[in-house]
Parts: structure tokens; sequence; C-alpha cells
């Protein structure tokens, strides 16, 4: 019979790579993890895991059970949740991947308080630029356009994007007026997206502009902080930049054209019962930001 407790030493093991980081992880001793890794292949009649001096690979069989297992232990966690939700009780795991710029400036302190009010919530939070899949996740948030397919989109907030460059960098080289000056100017843009993130409306015809970029960044603080240098042009969320705008260390540049806004939404997959955990997060997070959100009404107060 599967032992869940041995099918949690397997996962960890094949997440870790070593059954002593597994043992550490799971706050038990390395014997006792090596004893429920083999009392695991010896009730499956396979070898899940190939042992070196050097270190540990999963085997064919452990390839193919290691999904399996994931999908059974994460059941049993969302089981005993929803259990804890019908008793009006938000407890258990909670698992978010989001942006590390947003996530580091906005979503962290607002989750904080989330917390505070739902202390049995054990939360997971991922911070990772590139838009990862919600496998593995009870909810993925995301800035940018919304995805379509197979997830439940839920916005959370608005968010208005500007161009803005340092009084340095615009004193000297100029502040362009248009989009054909844009060109001609150096950009910082975000690698995730390239140049063709630039969009911009006019004459309600929507167009892309390819500076002469100086600088990829895939990281919106980083690009914020470019800007600041003087180093170049840079179109970012007010999200990153209302602060620096009210110090006066940047300024919005107006080409007279409208910029390509983006949302910020959380997303989960349609085929998966949405938790009482995410919902309450979510409404949580709402609140937290505001509607226009407080970043946005910094800057249109100024």
């Amino acid at each position: 019979m599967l032992k869940l407790e041995s099918a949690l030493v397997f996962v960890a093991v094949a997440e870790a790579g070593s059954i002593s980081e597994a043992a550490r992880r799971l706050q038990i001793s390395k014997s006792v993890a090596s004893d429920r890794l083999a009392e695991l292949e010896r009730g499956l009649g396979a070898t899940l895991v190939h042992r070196t001096t050097r270190r540990l690979t999963l085997t064919e069989d452990g390839v193919a059970f290691h999904e399996r297992a994931k999908r059974i232990l994460r059941e049993v966690s969302d089981a005993a949740a929803e259990i804890s939700e019908r008793r009006g009780d938000l407890a258990g795991p909670l698992r978010v991947s989001a942006p590390v710029s947003f996530g580091s400036l906005h979503l962290g302190p607002a989750l904080y308080s989330f917390l505070q009010q739902n202390p049995r919530i054990e939360l997971s939070l991922d911070l990772d630029d590139r838009f990862v899949s919600a496998d593995g996740f009870d909810a993925v948030v995301r800035h940018g356009p919304t995805p379509a397919g197979s997830l439940v989109v839920k916005r959370l907030a608005s968010s208005r994007r500007m161009l803005v460059a340092s009084p340095a960098y615009l004193k000297k080289h100029g502040a362009p007026r248009s989009l054909a000056e844009l060109e001609r100017h150096r950009g910082v843009i975000f690698a995730n997206r390239g140049a063709a993130d630039w969009r911009f409306r006019q004459s309600g015809r929507w167009s892309s502009v390819r500076p002469a970029s100086v600088m990829h960044v895939n990281n919106g603080i980083v690009m914020r902080d470019a800007a600041v240098e003087g180093l170049g042009i840079a179109l970012l969320a007010t999200f990153l930049v209302h602060d620096a705008l009210a110090a006066k260390t940047l300024r919005v540049v107006d080409v007279g054209a409208e910029v390509e806004h983006a949302t910020v939404f959380v997303a989960y997959p349609k085929d998966r019962r949405v938790s009482a955990k995410v919902l309450a997060m979510i409404a949580h997070l709402r609140a937290a930001f505001g509607s226009p959100p407080y970043w946005d009404r910094d800057v249109v107060r100024r």
C-alpha cells in the first residue's frame, strides 16, 4: 500500500537532488528519509532513484511516478484545505507565482496583512519575471496583456505605463516630441518583450517604435534605476516609477501618442477547483491596491 509519507519523501528527493537535502526540508533524519524511499520502491516493485556516489537521478519509472506522486500529494493537500474551508477556516498551502519587481514592491506588502489575518495559511511565493505556467501553483499573478486559453483570469488592478527619463538625459539629448523623434533616442528595454513592447496609438492606429536600444533588462526595478542614471528612455508601469516621479529623479516624456497600457491580473487553471484561499487572496489584493490603484492616484495628483 502506498504511504503518503513515503511519496512525500520521494517527491522531496526528486526536487532536492539528494536525500540529505530532502530530509532537511522535511525536517526528518536522513536515515528515516532513506528508509521511506526504500519502502516506497519495495511497495511499487520498481527502482525510482538511481544512486551514485556524487548524485541522484530519477529512473524512467521514477520520472513517470514523480508527476503522479506530485498530483496525489496536491490532491490530498487540497482535500484537507477544503475540509478546513467548510469549517470557515482558511488553512494549508497557498502556492503563488509573481513577477520580481511587482512582487517586491507591492504584492509582498499586500500579502503580509493577508497572512496576519489568516495565520494558518502556508504561503509559498515564487518570484519570476518569465510568464510561467500555472501548473504547480494555485494562482499566478502577472502584469501585461491578459492571456487567453485554459486559464481563468481575474483583474487585480489597472496599470498605466509611461515613457520616463532622467532630467540629466533630457538635458543632454533633448526631449522627443513625436514617435519619429523617439526612434532616434536611446531606450532601456524590457528583455522579455523587446522593442515590440513599445506600442503607441495615434490617429486611431497602433504602431511599434524601435529605439536605438542601449540596454536590455529583464527586471523592471533595474530598468527604472538605469533610467534614473541617465542611460536612456524607459517605458515603465507607474507602479515602478511613481516614487521616482515624486522625487523628480524621473520625468514623463510626452511624444503626443497614447501608450499601450496593461493589467495586473491573477490567473488559475480552468480545470482545477479554485480554493477559498485564492478567492480570499484576490479580494484582499483588490482592496489593498484600490481602484484606481494607489500608485496611479499618486501620479494623477502630480
